[in-house]
């Protein structure tokens, strides 16, 4: 029960939420978001003393069940869902133009599900049920607004999304049609394999495409900001903190645990390149904070694909770091832009100014924040990228090292520009005087320990993330 609860109650959640409105839809979804985080972290300590959790549906002998699997990467990453989860609902009650529809909190809690379910999979075909609908959810967040904007976003993110689709689904019916098999552990072991390995390996590159194409990466990149600046801030942090990272994470297990990808490593390794200074340079050029922050998101997924592409322990351990840091500070930085947008009225950093003397624990929380994503030491960015950096270095990559190194100076360019034009300038007019309610600042102070802690003291956690030996997922 320990690996169906946390799919179970955010599933439930969404479907009370049809029946409920008011006071109680908002008191229904905080609850079921907070014990999520409980239950989630109850079962990051039972893999962390008992070892890896599997369950199989319906009593079907492995390798032709569904089977879920916990081991320690995908524990980790269920907490961090359920936790920005429950700091997203603490800022959703607080957001007025969605605190009273009940859609929102339907589709968020379906997202979350969905995620987890992800995260969870141990099987091609579950995976890939649960990854549409993850994205469906999101489709749905967008739509819900039913302006120009929301409809112009919505068909540029459908677009991609359907190509995605339809690619990775054909790469799936071609892998089970080679080798009859769609389970990871099964997989793993047919890739090995001098009859199947060829196969495996050239239909797991149709796969890799499809994943690509979900994530942002270079070239078909520009859906991410074109349709992310169209939700509301509280679906921005919770999109733009898990969506592009859980596609990451698929492309971790599936390049380092399942299908034997060594022969994309170099080609995806010049794309991750070419992804992080274009993402970088396009948060240089803009001025909407969602959009800056929106192409970070392509920056850091080309940093994430880095580590994939070293293919080693060491670039993995990187690369899990790295992921989890940027859930958690990313969902804190789209959470400050909402902040931003309730106290000055804009996105626009020429339109704002002043929030340095007019909010300075917003200041505090976004200079923590935006120190981490540059990578200033001794923050968990800094470490993360560390220590991708030096297996580059190791493997005697000089070119995607020097990629990695200016893409950070631009990163710093950029955040520069958020300080600079948001926090230190005076207000073009008059700066705004709206109260934040302090339990916005207390989930988002959470958030910022947290990262905090993860930048000081990193030992732990990295610890935790090479004992994880990158083994296959599942069990045969």
């Amino acid at each position: 029960m320990s690996l169906l609860l946390p799919f179970l109650l955010p599933i439930a959640t969404s479907l009370l939420n049809v029946f409920v409105k008011g006071r109680l839809l908002t008191g229904i979804n905080l609850a079921s978001s907070f014990a999520l985080l409980v239950l989630t972290m109850q079962l990051l300590f039972e893999v962390a003393t008992t070892g890896s959790i599997s369950l199989v549906f319906g009593n079907w002998p492995v390798p032709y069940g569904i089977e879920f699997y916990a081991d320690g990467l995908s524990a980790l990453l269920v907490v961090l869902i359920a936790l920005v989860s429950a700091v997203v609902m603490v800022f959703m009650v607080s957001w007025e133009k969605i605190s009273n529809k009940p859609a929102y909190f339907a589709m968020m809690q379906c997202l979350v599900a969905s995620a987890i379910a992800v995260s969870l999979a141990a099987d091609l075909f579950n995976l890939y049920v649960w990854f549409e609908l993850m994205l469906i959810a999101v489709l749905g967040l967008m739509v819900i607004g039913k302006g120009r904007q929301q409809t112009e976003a919505a068909l540029k993110y459908f677009a991609v999304s359907m190509v995605g689709t339809l690619i990775m689904l054909a790469a799936i019916g071609m892998i089970h049609g080679a080798v009859g098999h769609l389970n990871f552990s099964a997989l793993s072991q047919l890739a090995a394999s001098d009859d199947t390995g060829n196969s495996l390996s050239l239909y797991g590159g149709m796969l890799l495409l499809a994943v690509l194409l979900k994530i942002g990466a270079f070239p078909l990149f520009a859906w991410l900001p074109a349709a992310y600046h169209a939700l509301p801030a509280p679906m921005l942090a919770l999109v733009g903190g898990l969506l592009t990272k859980i596609a990451v994470y698929v492309l971790m297990r599936i390049s380092g645990q399942v299908l034997d990808y060594q022969l994309y490593h170099e080609a995806l390794g010049w794309l991750a390149v070419i992804t992080m200074l274009s993402g970088v340079l396009g948060a240089a050029y803009h001025w909407d904070l969602r959009r800056i922050l929106s192409f970070h998101i392509v920056s850091q997924v080309g940093f994430l694909m880095l580590g994939v592409a070293l293919a080693s322990p060491a670039g993995m351990t990187g690369t899990a770091f790295f992921l989890f840091h940027n859930i958690l500070v990313k969902a804190n930085l789209f959470l400050i832009a909402g902040m931003v947008w309730m106290t000055a009225g804009h996105y626009d950093l020429r339109k704002i100014g002043g929030l340095y003397p007019a909010k300075q624990l917003l200041t505090i929380i976004f200079l923590l924040s935006a120190l981490s994503l540059v990578g200033v030491p001794p923050t968990s960015g800094f470490w993360g990228k560390l220590l991708i950096i030096m297996e580059t270095f190791s493997q005697e990559r000089y070119l995607w090292a020097a990629a990695a190194l200016v893409t950070g100076m631009l990163t710093l360019y950029s955040m520069s520009k958020i300080w600079v034009e948001g926090f230190w300038k005076p207000h073009p007019d008059e700066p705004g005087t709206i109260t934040i309610p302090v339990s916005i600042y207390l989930v988002m102070l959470l958030l910022s320990v947290i990262i905090l802690v993860m930048g000081l003291v990193p030992g732990p956690l990295i610890d935790f993330l090479q004992q994880q030996q990158w083994q296959p997922v599942g069990v045969l």
